[in-house]
C-alpha cells in the first residue's frame, strides 16, 4: 500500500514545483523525471513516490527544504512537516559543510553535475554517503533562480 502523499502536496506551490522540478531537470540534463505524461496532480504525485530520493530547497539565505520524496524522508527519518523545516545544511555534519557549500558553488556555476559523492546525516545521527547524485539549478521559465534539488538512487549506510 503507498505512503499517502502529504495534502499539501495538491497546493497551487506544489503543483508549480512539480512542474519546476521537472523542467529545470531536462533544462539541464535533457532527461526526463517522468516516463509519460501527467497532470500536475499525477506530477508532484509520482515525484513524492519516486523510487530515488529526490529532494530540493528555495532561495532563502539559510536554504530551507521545500520537498523531499518519501525515499527521501525515510532515509533522514523525518516527516513531511519536520523535512520542511530543516535547514539544507543541516542535512551534512558540520565537518561535511565546507564540502557541501563547494557542491553547491559548483551547481550554481555551471547549471548541474551528475557525479556528487558526499556524507549526509539522518535526524537520529544516522550517516550514510550518497552516490551519484544528480544535483541542479531550479530555474523558472522566466529564468528566476529559485533553488536547487538533487536526486540520488545510490546510497550505503556507514
Amino acid at each position: 500500500m503507498l505512503t499517502p502523499a502529504p495534502p499539501i502536496l495538491e497546493t497551487d506551490f506544489y503543483l508549480q514545483h512539480g512542474q519546476l522540478l521537472c523542467d529545470s531537470y531536462r533544462r539541464w540534463t535533457g532527461k526526463s523525471l517522468l516516463d509519460t505524461e501527467a497532470t500536475s496532480e499525477e506530477r508532484i504525485e509520482y515525484l513524492f513516490h519516486a523510487p530515488y530520493a529526490l529532494l530540493s530547497h528555495g532561495t532563502e539565505a539559510d536554504p530551507i527544504f521545500n520537498f523531499g520524496s518519501l525515499v527521501a524522508l525515510q532515509l533522514f527519518e523525518l516527516d513531511w512537516a519536520a523535512f520542511t523545516r530543516l535547514p539544507s545544511r543541516k542535512s551534512a555534519e558540520p565537518m561535511n559543510r565546507d564540502e557541501r557549500a563547494r557542491l553547491l558553488e559548483r551547481v550554481t556555476r555551471y547549471g548541474y553535475i551528475d557525479d556528487y559523492e558526499g556524507i549526509r546525516i539522518s535526524a537520529t545521527g544516522q550517516r550514510f554517503v550518497i552516490q551519484q547524485a544528480t544535483v541542479w539549478n531550479l530555474v523558472d521559465a522566466h529564468g528566476v533562480y529559485r533553488g536547487q534539488a538533487a536526486l540520488f538512487d545510490h546510497w550505503q549506510p556507514l
